[in-house]
């Protein structure tokens, strides 16, 4: 058995695929496969990949599933994984030069710890300028919430689990007429059990896509509100900062306008706080009402 798994979901993104499949075959170590999740795909990937299969230069494994979204193709890595470890690249993305050497070195220093879930590590562009900041060189255990809200750190950040965390876990939901859960749902409930060993080098090289979700999120947010709201009531529930948890009622109340939701403070883990942001919510549907178009 290999002991990472590089997972990739993708819909109908045959075009720029074989980026991601070129720096794969490029690492100096290859204890690795890659499982390419398709979530749906009518285009020609499904061949595309079976020519990479004859190729035979790398493990890969195919698996096609009906379309969930990106949730749901995390979702489909994560039930039929079997590596110690798991690392998500993007369909238009690639893996940074000896990146799986550079993951499997960092992996044995922490594979006797069980407090740690992975590893963190950082992403830059195809010019080789990180995606935001460092994380602070005498951090040596921290979690991605302190990454993202108090150690000033900025940007996406590349994160490498443990599959056996991992499935301890509930799967993302899936809400019939939706596919998008935010992803960081399942890193929060994994921060309140565990820390992540920060390194500074380069795991991943990014492109943000015009189709991708990244560029697209105020659509996201119009045309899958029930997976938002979702999301939003995990991070009021679990996040320790007042700070936090108002600008997450916030987006909540937004959601709830768009589902037509009037039980949404009934349903809210954190009602108070949701009654003083019902006015900044209704500001916020507002606004993306504005600037997004229905089913766009």
């Amino acid at each position: 058995m290999k002991t990472l798994t590089v997972f990739t979901p993708t819909y109908n993104r045959a075009y720029c695929l074989d980026k991601c499949y070129k720096s794969l075959i490029k690492q100096s170590n290859q204890d690795f496969l890659w499982l390419i999740i398709d979530d749906g795909s009518t285009d020609n990937t499904k061949d595309l990949v079976q020519s990479w299969i004859n190729e035979d230069k790398i493990a890969i494994q195919y698996q096609y599933q009906k379309n969930q979204g990106m949730h749901g193709a995390h979702n489909g890595a994560y039930r039929i994984m079997e590596t110690p470890l798991n690392v998500c690249i993007d369909s238009d993305d690639a893996m940074a030069d000896d990146a799986v050497d550079v993951i499997l070195k960092t992996w044995k220093t922490i594979e006797d710890k069980p407090e740690f879930a992975g590893i963190v590590g950082l992403d830059a562009d195809e010019s080789g300028k990180l995606i935001g900041t460092k994380i602070p060189e005498h951090i040596k255990a921290t979690t991605l919430y302190d990454i993202n809200n108090t150690l000033g750190v900025q940007g996406d950040k590349k994160l490498v689990y443990r599959t056996e965390v991992v499935k301890k876990y509930p799967l993302y939901p899936i809400f019939e007429g939706e596919r998008f859960v935010p992803l960081g749902y399942l890193y929060q409930l994994i921060d309140q059990d565990y820390k992540l060993l920060p390194i500074n080098k380069v795991l991943c090289v990014v492109e943000y896509m015009a189709d991708g979700s990244s560029l697209n999120m105020l659509k996201q947010y119009r045309r899958h509100p029930k997976g938002f709201a979702f999301s939003r009531k995990s991070r009021m529930e679990l996040s320790p900062s007042f700070k936090v948890k108002f600008k997450n009622a916030i987006h909540y109340v937004s959601c709830a306008l768009f589902t037509n939701n009037w039980k949404f403070l009934q349903e809210s883990p954190k009602k108070g706080i949701t009654v003083l942001a019902i006015p900044f919510g209704i500001l916020l549907n507002i606004y993306i009402r504005l600037n997004t178009k229905p089913g766009a």
